[in-house]
């Protein structure tokens, strides 16, 4: 159990690929952008939606790249293997783990839960965008997913 605590700490000082690709120094790790998307998750949450499993769904979903990589669309994998990858690596990280089912649950789940959490991903990429001078790039694809108008609002530069 130890080893897979201090494997996710590692997340910490895995850079995003999306921002060295597009040439910025120091650009936040993976587990900085998993706290700004618990972060988006807490203050933003709509009152129908089970907060607690928002902000689980948050906290994991990109716990396997500390195994993968932080693939993007850029890296040539299609995003069916991507899925592949990041489900067997995440399987594989929480065997050990006695509320392993309760994770992989969260981890599988097709409700308005995980539809949130994946808004809040798109979302904090455009706000980072934002912070590091306007990726135009980023911010449209995530205009191209965002629904929520007010969400839009936030994610326009």
């Amino acid at each position: 159990m130890k080893e897979l605590l201090l494997e996710a700490l590692k997340l910490k000082s895995l850079p995003r690929t999306g921002w060295l690709r597009a040439g910025i120094e120091n650009p936040e790790s993976v587990a900085a952008h998993s706290w700004g998307v618990a972060w988006l998750c807490m203050v933003l949450c709509p009152k129908e939606l089970n907060k607690l499993k928002v902000l689980e769904m948050a906290l994991i979903h990109d716990l396997a790249e500390v195994r993968i990589g932080d693939i993007t669309p850029y890296d040539g994998i299609e995003v069916a293997e991507k899925h592949k990858m990041e489900s067997a690596a995440f399987v594989e990280m929480t065997e050990q783990l006695g509320n392993r089912q309760h994770l992989r649950d969260l981890w599988n789940e097709q409700s308005a839960e995980a539809d949130f959490v994946k808004q809040m991903d798109k979302l904090d990429m455009a706000l980072q965008a934002q912070e590091y001078g306007g990726l135009e790039e980023f911010i449209d694809s995530a205009l191209k997913v965002l629904i929520n108008p007010e969400h839009r609002q936030l994610a326009k530069s």
